[in-house]
């Protein structure tokens, strides 16, 4: 397997992914900074990948730990790679999801799930295409098998596409977490999101709020908000507004994450 060297959140986290093939964007990075863990909780991911949002967030939070579930062997073997690289406190759990019950219990969930069409145009990567496009009832079987371990309160946040946010929401319910949370990922100021954080907690009764949102982009790059988070590694919290569509950034933001 030839892997190539990078980096997460401004160089303080080694991650190697393979050559060619399914590659990890920002998604696991913003999925990492929405996750609202405290130092010593339990956080559980379902397709980790090559580890990105695990890395990030046990380097951002002291003391947290992470099982990660991932079907790929090849990409559970880099996921692992990447943890020894780092000497972080992570799991790594091979099979499929609907088939692992992890033991005991968990303050977090975190997913970024395959949520392509599954009647486009497949990848001629299976690996990648298999990493991508949703099966039917996809999103009610990860959110029943994530929520199911975790505490009474405990979260569970998604990065997804848009156009899936109330197949999603209706999981959310389904599996017994309410209180919705709904952030944007705006790719620049006054252009639809095409991707979207949705958060939910184990027993939640609040409504549904929908917040403003965060701009990713600006005519320089990064926004400084969407950099805080890429490079510096700052929280997203979901209980706040960030980076308002009516008012983009003109200053030049830092360089990128290297991936």
């Amino acid at each position: 397997m030839r892997l190539t060297e990078g980096t997460l959140l401004g160089g303080r986290v080694r991650h190697d992914q393979q050559k060619s093939g399914h590659r990890t964007g920002i998604e696991p990075v913003l999925l990492a900074a929405a996750c609202p863990a405290r130092p010593g909780e339990r956080v559980l991911e379902g397709g980790t990948g090559s580890g990105a949002a695990l890395l990030c967030l046990t380097t951002r939070i002291p003391s947290a730990t992470g099982v990660g579930i991932e079907q790929d062997p090849h990409q559970a073997a880099i996921a692992r790679h990447n943890i020894a690289a780092n000497a972080l406190p992570i799991d790594i759990l091979e099979g499929d999801i609907a088939d692992i019950t992890p033991e005991g219990r968990f303050d977090h969930a975190i997913a970024n799930p395959p949520w392509h069409d599954p009647d486009a145009t497949a990848s001629p990567d299976m690996a990648q295409d298999s990493a991508r496009r949703a099966k039917p009832a996809l999103f009610t079987l990860w959110v029943a098998r994530l929520a199911a371990p975790l505490r009474h309160r405990g979260t569970i946040h998604l990065i997804t596409a848009t156009g899936t946010t109330s197949d999603c929401l209706a999981a959310f319910t389904a599996a017994g977490c309410g209180s919705h949370t709904i952030l944007p990922l705006w790719p620049r100021a006054g252009r639809d999101p095409k991707l979207v954080l949705l958060g939910a907690a184990k027993g939640g009764r609040a409504p549904t709020r929908i917040l403003t949102g965060l701009i990713l982009h600006n005519d320089h790059g990064y926004t400084p908000e969407a950099n805080a988070i890429l490079r510096d590694g700052n929280a997203l919290p979901l209980s706040r507004r960030v980076g308002c569509p009516s008012a983009p950034h003109h200053n030049p933001p830092p360089a990128a994450p290297n991936r």
